[in-house]
């Protein structure tokens, strides 16, 4: 299957989403949105670490060290007030969008 590229912004509402859930690390949180898209969107390590560094910076999110799985050392990320307050707001933005496009591409069937 081709490779999808993310919406700006988009990166940010999967991870948050993801952290909703439960704390993560950067390759857990990339797993969960390749595994939750069906296997369609992948997260390279270059889009994952610094989105999760601006949303640290933000207030999004926060971090502490831990074990992995496998007794590996990572950096586990788990979402703030700020952050649960974020997502909600990304979500109606992206119902919102997602509407008004489909009415667009719906009118253009006609």
């Amino acid at each position: 299957m081709k490779k999808l590229d993310f919406p700006q912004g988009a990166l940010e509402m999967l991870i948050l989403r993801v952290l909703a859930g439960q704390p993560n690390h950067g390759f857990g949180i990339s797993q969960q949105i390749h595994l939750l898209s069906k296997e369609v969107l992948s997260v390279e390590e270059g889009s994952m670490y610094p989105a999760l560094h601006r949303m640290q910076e933000r207030g999004w999110i926060v971090s502490e060290w831990g074990k992995t799985e496998n007794n590996r050392r990572a950096k586990y990320y788990e979402l703030t007030e700020v952050g649960k307050q974020r997502l909600g707001e990304e979500h109606a933005s992206w119902e919102a969008l997602t509407t008004a496009i489909g009415d667009v591409m719906a009118g253009l069937q006609s």
